[in-house]
């Protein structure tokens, strides 16, 4: 199973993520989020296929999030208008993203992959 690993390099998280995906032998794809950000199509089906509520998608705690006070305008938006704002730039999507054929894991919760990939 090849998964997609979409990362924003110089973040932490991704960076231990993408250590535990290599010494774990699974092979990946992989996909800067600000170089090339998901497009509002991937977005949509991913976020169909992981039956995650949208706020899961948002980087809560980055910079963006909070300059745009989107924890106020987030309950008010339709979700084309969420689509629209994450696929607008990478840095308000939550990282890293792993896509494989049956999960989209989102954030980096070690025991999370460790069910989905083992």
């Amino acid at each position: 199973m090849k998964c997609l690993f979409i990362e924003y390099p110089k973040c932490s998280t991704c960076k231990n993520a993408k250590k535990w995906l290599i010494q774990n032998n699974i092979e990946f794809e992989d996909r800067n989020i600000v170089e090339n950000t998901p497009t509002k199509e991937e977005l949509e089906k991913w976020i169909k296929q992981s039956k995650k509520e949208f706020k899961k998608f948002f980087n809560t705690s980055g910079l963006k999030y909070k300059e745009l006070n989107l924890k106020e305008k987030l309950p008010n938006m339709t979700d084309k208008e969420k689509i629209e704002l994450l696929s607008s730039d990478g840095m308000l999507i939550k990282r890293p993203l792993l896509i494989t054929d049956k999960e989209i894991l989102v954030g980096f919760k070690e025991k999370e992959w460790e069910e989905v990939l083992k």
